[in-house]
């Protein structure tokens, strides 16, 4: 049909924290959502998987960004843009971009992220 069914699931160390609200019948997807999780002190990455929800089978996985942990002490005020998607599937081709907003808020001690999943494309 020319469109696809996006959410978004945000994993910390490859565990799923966060799903986004599904966006139906698009291939230019707002969502507007923020959240706020606690951090553990060793994590290692941030991925955000965009992925197609489907009736009939299994969830597609559109693609993903990774966001680690180095990325985001190179930037201390936090991370906002557009980044590109990548392949999950090294056989499919991979086309689109999503803006976030990612931040690490607290001390070494207690330390959270503060995630905005904004809109894809």
């Amino acid at each position: 049909t020319g469109s696809s069914d996006p959410y978004c699931i945000v994993k910390i160390d490859d565990e799923a924290i966060i799903r986004t609200a599904t966006v139906w019948k698009t291939l230019s997807p707002f969502w507007g959502e923020e959240y706020e999780v606690q951090l553990q002190p060793g994590f290692h990455s941030i991925s955000i998987y965009v992925m197609d929800e489907d009736a009939l089978s299994r969830d597609d996985v559109i693609g993903k960004v990774c966001i680690t942990r180095d990325m985001l002490a190179e930037h201390p005020k936090g991370y906002s843009g557009w980044m590109s998607l990548s392949e999950v599937d090294p056989d499919e081709e991979v086309q689109g971009e999503i803006h976030l907003r990612v931040e690490v808020l607290g001390s070494q001690g207690s330390r959270r992220l503060c995630c905005s999943v904004l809109e894809a494309r």
